[in-house]
């Protein structure tokens, strides 16, 4: 039997596909660095072993997947090479896996995970259905009809998919250290609708995706008038969202969802589009989309003495306008405070004037220190660049988040793709020390 051994198990989209071929009762294992990640807790419950990195761990037998973030150079891949072993990449892997399924690609510069999330759970209640989502879950159903999986755009990762479906949600200009500029991000998505097999569900309320040409017929979904599919007499709660479909200017049926903002709208109209689509139970669409729990790190909630605590993934100008959004529809009474770990140097640098103006959207707002990523550790900027255009901005640190108690019943909203939830786990010692 071939065993599949994940280098950077621990990474995202890896740990969710380690977990897919393990319930599908392919032998899994993987290594990685010793500090504990988010992702590792899924891979443990299955009882898929983890390996500190080291050559040891290639044997003949092993089909070794090496997740992005590693080079050619790596120890145990030089040691694959050495014993002949095939490596495999992990989107080359998952493009030649998603051909046994009716594949859904979702794919933009933000909702990706979320949209996802939600497709997965609403088609699961239709058809055996297996999933990858960027939030390192996954889940290998056998027998499975449809495989949903998060095609990411970054070094143009998602070309390596020729998915029979793909949602696009947007294209906006991120990041910065790859794409040139927002023509280079709408070339990337140009080329991969190209490789898309039956249909492409689009928003058509963005501008950019108005103008992807495909071989396949193309589906807008979106709040303006000349979408196929347009949502209509949006309703928003301190609950949720309701609101109608409207297919082609005559009314398909009325939804509810638990989630705010309307960017959750825009989400939930492409996975209704892909479903009417596929001929999915609008009953059962409705009845999924009501139960919905989210996807890790995005909105997650928990309360804390008469405070709300909320985490998410935010990185991106647009995304902490549409989580502020989100926070203000949900607690239209109380203070809204952000907490912001800028992710990148690049991309700080790229949007410092947009961070400032989105996160003046808060009542109050604390920045954290940059944080690098794995191919930049420091740049000329630095976070007293973003304080100075963001008036009574503070700074805060691990060490001291006590700061935070003044806001009494207020909604702190921690946002950043770095490690953000240190300052959160630090501020709930606090409050409970």
């Amino acid at each position: 039997m071939t065993v599949y051994h994940f280098v950077g198990i621990k990474g995202t989209g890896m740990s969710a596909l380690a977990q897919i071929l393990h319930d599908m009762k392919y032998i899994v294992q993987g290594s990685d660095v010793e500090k504990r990640f988010f992702t590792q807790r899924a891979l443990e419950e299955r009882g898929i072993p983890i390996f500190p990195f080291s050559r040891e761990n290639i044997r003949p037998g092993c089909t070794v997947i090496a997740g992005n973030a590693f080079a050619d150079t790596h120890e145990e891949i030089q040691a694959a090479h050495e014993l002949g072993v095939p490596v495999i990449r992990y989107h080359r892997f998952l493009g030649d896996f998603l051909q046994k399924f009716t594949s859904v690609a979702v794919t933009g510069a933000h909702g990706k995970t979320s949209t996802t999330g939600l497709l997965a759970h609403v088609m699961q209640g239709a058809k055996p259905t297996s999933y990858l989502i960027g939030d390192g879950t996954g889940k290998g159903v056998e027998g499975s009809q449809y495989f949903v999986f998060e095609a990411c755009e970054y070094r143009r990762h998602f070309l390596s998919y020729f998915p029979d479906y793909a949602i696009m949600t947007n294209i906006d200009f991120d990041h910065p250290d790859y794409f040139a500029n927002i023509d280079d991000v709408f070339a990337a998505f140009q080329e991969m609708a190209m490789q898309v097999k039956k249909g492409i569900i689009a928003c058509g309320d963005d501008e950019y995706l108005q103008k992807i040409q495909a071989k396949v017929p193309v589906l807008f979904y979106g709040f303006g008038d000349d979408n196929d599919f347009q949502a209509r007499n949006i309703v928003k709660t301190t609950e949720g969202t309701s609101f109608d479909v409207f297919v082609r200017n005559t009314f398909f049926a009325s939804f509810e969802i638990p989630r705010f903002g309307d960017h959750n709208v825009l989400n939930a109209l492409a996975v209704i589009a892909l479903c009417h689509y596929e001929e999915i139970d609008v009953r059962i669409i409705q009845e999924r989309l009501k139960t919905f729990q989210g996807v890790k790190r995005r909105f997650s909630e928990k309360e804390i003495g008469d405070q709300i605590l909320i985490d998410d993934y935010a990185h991106h100008p647009r995304e902490i306008v549409a989580t502020l959004d989100a926070a203000r529809q949900k607690y239209p009474n109380r203070e809204i405070v952000a907490i912001f770990q800028p992710h990148t140097y690049t991309r700080t640098q790229t949007f410092l004037q947009e961070f400032a103006e989105s996160l003046q959207q808060a009542d109050q707002v604390y920045l954290c220190d940059i944080f690098g990523s794995a191919r930049e550790h420091q740049g000329q900027l630095s976070i007293y660049d973003l304080q100075a255009k963001i008036p009574h901005a503070r700074l805060i640190t691990e060490d001291d988040t006590s700061v935070l108690k003044q806001h009494a019943r207020a909604v702190l909203v921690f946002m950043g793709a770095g490690d953000i939830q240190k300052f959160q786990e630090a501020y709930e010692q606090t409050v409970h020390s």
